[in-house]
């Protein structure tokens, strides 16, 4: 196997098909598409298990409660089968030769990480921005965390030796990535829009209040003392707001 892609499923019923449907669509085949329904009952279920009888590549993984997306994220990688691992939310969407163009360009460079720039969407599919993607190591990371998450594609053993998301609500990539970063890996960047995020009025990652909340126990984690990571939570919400001003923009 040599891709493992994994989303998590919570209350997107509007929008995964469409998810779905961009994974199965992609000109690299040779992939396993694992699904945990984070929304536990006998409705998600079934919902859920229509995409097993489309495709014998779904895999669906049902949590007896709900985890939260991280910890869904983390089941999923623990089942991984593939040499890499691919994130998609359950709300957005690859463009057909996101994961041909990226895999190729990792072999090829012999990148451990890449993340690609990628397109701002709305409920409609509407472009209203895009975010270009840069190389980041650790110190860019804690600065500001410009990474895509449902555009990242990592190799399976560099997980071995760190921790995994978190339990927060939101920013429980963030605190993955700075994890991995940590350890000196590098997020390397595919300057192409091969992924489509979506912005949703009333979604946790639109939450300003949630953000500044989880960053500050981002950085507390991190063992930084409390002045110093309201600091960092105040640094990083200042680039939050500089990216959502920038997005509109372009609107």
């Amino acid at each position: 196997m040599l891709v493992s892609v994994i989303i998590p499923y919570y209350k997107k019923k509007n929008y995964i098909k469409k998810s779905v449907k961009s994974v199965l669509n992609q000109t690299l085949k040779d992939f396993e598409l694992i699904i945990i329904n984070d929304e536990p009952g006998i409705e998600s279920s079934k919902f859920l298990n229509q995409f097993k009888i489309i495709d014998k590549r779904i895999k669906i993984i049902n949590n007896k409660s709900n985890l939260g997306a991280g910890l869904s994220r983390n089941r999923g990688i623990k089942a991984a089968k593939g040499k890499y691992i691919s994130f998609i939310d359950s709300d957005d969407i690859w463009k057909k030769n996101k994961l041909q163009i990226q895999i190729n360009k990792m072999k090829k460079m012999k990148y451990k990480i890449s993340h690609t720039s990628y397109d701002i969407i709305n409920e409609l599919d509407k472009i209203i921005s895009v975010r270009k993607s840069k190389n980041i190591n650790f110190d860019e990371l804690i600065k500001s965390c410009d990474i895509g998450l449902s555009t990242v594609t990592l190799e399976k053993k560099i997980l071995k030796r760190s921790k995994l998301f978190s339990n927060f609500k939101t920013k429980e990539d963030y605190y993955f990535w700075l994890n991995l970063a940590k350890k000196g890996e590098i997020f390397y960047y595919i300057d192409k829009p091969l992924s489509q995020w979506r912005r949703t009025e009333y979604s946790l990652s639109s939450s300003t209040s949630q953000k500044f909340l989880d960053s500050f126990k981002v950085y507390n984690h991190f063992g930084y003392n409390y002045i110093y990571s309201i600091y960092r939570t105040i640094i990083l919400s200042i680039n939050f707001l500089r990216k959502k001003i920038n997005d509109h923009r372009h609107k």
